[in-house]
């Protein structure tokens, strides 16, 4: 792929959208910026203007909800959120909450049990996965059909983030591989897309040039991504207006900061090894974790490094605690609550603290000029889980919410309750048409989400 430093401009002289500033094995994207845009103030202002690209960012949640505390009240324009979506509240105007969907797929039919393993598997890709702990087959998923038609167009077609490792080998979930728990991503049927869990891994991906020898000697030397650019850096703030500088000034230091939450996890974890395998890790270790990983999605977005992003805050079946807000039963066990009130009420703290972290990324998005809006008006956010009732384990009206316009094709504020058994794959389909990654059909689809309303940009 093509890439640029900023000594690269368009035929009419505005700053390339995919310039990347160099230095020895970093290539660090830029914001969206005025010189950039044919709409800035300058001599090329009469050139027709270019759209924000849109972007998509799937996260995943096991164990299904706490369902009546799940759904919102009224519906259509006319509701209101519920008490463990309320995190939400300042972002309600751009977000759908979405109900009636299922994912027949994940059911037990002929399988028997399983149905963490199968939920896990079929949340992005709705296909059947084949009952073994070998030879496994599922499904593309519709993250990886928009990363596929976008594989030319950003740096990374996507990137897959995760808090907990994968396990591809052995079985998981009586008798299901451990790859279909561990993986909500698959680039085809037989091959699930291994998820970055370190943050200073992803970090290297995302920004590294591929050098290993070169990023080693990064690592050792512990020398920021931005010391290494920064001859280009220099060079690039002079060739700007003043808005381009304030904005490269507040890119340049969530960088850094990000750059220093690693570095500071990273020294905590190394005071910590003896402590490492304890469920429930160091207090706040789960939410500095999760909220790093929404960073660099953020950024990666911001930069245009990618528009495809996957984040599994556990995998399926997660058994996880949550001691920092007084949960100290593992999350599969409590979700097998049988009505057991002290069981539920700790499970609706955890519900409420994972939107907490869902809360966060939007209001990382929504704080990042993008376009005539903000990067989370062209972004799609996916947030739900494959279960609803995780003591039943039942596979049908999903807990769903899907944050963004989309770049202004996607109608926001609503509670759309679609009738009973509606395939989620079909809002799949409403997905990548916004994407501009369109598909004839994925796992169990029937048709478009017609629902959504989608108004597809011309």
């Amino acid at each position: 792929m093509t890439t640029r430093t900023i000594d690269q401009r368009t035929d009419s002289g505005l700053l390339h959208r995919r310039t990347l500033l160099r230095g020895a094995s970093v290539a660090l994207g830029l914001p969206m910026l005025e010189a950039m845009s044919p709409m800035a103030k300058s001599a090329f202002a009469a050139a027709a203007p270019k759209r924000s690209p849109v972007r998509m960012a799937c996260v995943f949640v096991p164990n299904g909800v706490i369902v009546p505390d799940w759904k919102p009240t009224g519906g259509g324009s006319d509701w209101q959120l519920s008490k463990t979506l309320q995190p939400l509240a300042p972002f309600k105007s751009k977000l759908n909450v979405i109900g009636g969907l299922a994912l027949d797929n994940g059911r037990a039919k002929k399988d028997g049990a399983g149905d963490h393993a199968r939920g896990g598997s079929t949340f992005l890709t709705a296909a059947r996965p084949v009952k073994t702990s070998s030879n496994i087959r599922l499904g593309i998923s519709v993250d990886q059909v928009a990363a596929t038609q976008l594989a030319d167009v950003t740096r990374l077609p996507s990137i897959e983030l995760g808090l907990e490792g994968s396990r591809n080998a052995g079985s998981c979930d009586s008798g299901y591989s451990c790859a279909y728990s561990s993986n909500i991503s698959w680039r085809n049927e037989t091959q699930p897309m291994p998820k970055e869990t370190i943050p200073r891994m992803a970090f290297d991906r995302m920004f590294g040039s591929g050098d290993s020898a070169q990023r080693r000697e990064l690592n050792r030397t512990r020398q920021s991504i931005l010391d290494v650019v920064q001859r280009d850096a220099k060079r690039l703030l002079g060739q700007v207006n003043q808005t381009d500088r304030r904005k490269l000034d507040e890119y340049f230091t969530s960088i850094r900061e990000i750059e220093k939450r690693i570095e500071r996890t990273e020294r905590e974890d190394a005071a910590a090894l003896p402590d490492l395998d304890v469920p429930d890790g160091r207090v706040e270790a789960f939410r500095e974790h999760a909220r790093l990983m929404f960073d660099l999605m953020a950024i990666g977005f911001q930069t245009d490094t990618t528009r495809v992003a996957t984040l599994m805050l556990d995998n399926a079946g997660g058994n996880r605690s949550y001691a920092e807000i007084g949960v100290k039963d593992a999350h599969h066990q409590l979700s097998h609550h049988r009505n057991r009130e002290e069981s539920v009420s700790k499970l609706r703290k955890i519900d409420y603290y994972l939107v907490e972290q869902l809360a966060y990324f939007l209001d990382r998005l929504d704080s990042i000029p993008d376009g005539d809006g903000t990067l989370l008006d062209q972004c799609m956010v996916l947030y739900g889980s494959g279960l609803s009732d995780g003591n039943r384990h039942q596979h049908d009206d999903l807990p769903i919410v899907l944050a963004g316009s989309a770049g202004g094709q996607l109608q926001t504020d609503r509670y759309i309750v679609t009738p009973s058994e509606r395939p989620m794959a079909n809002m799949f389909l409403s997905m990548l048409d916004l994407m501009g990654t369109p598909a004839e059909s994925i796992g169990d689809s029937t048709g478009r989400l017609d629902e959504l309303g989608v108004t597809l940009n011309a």
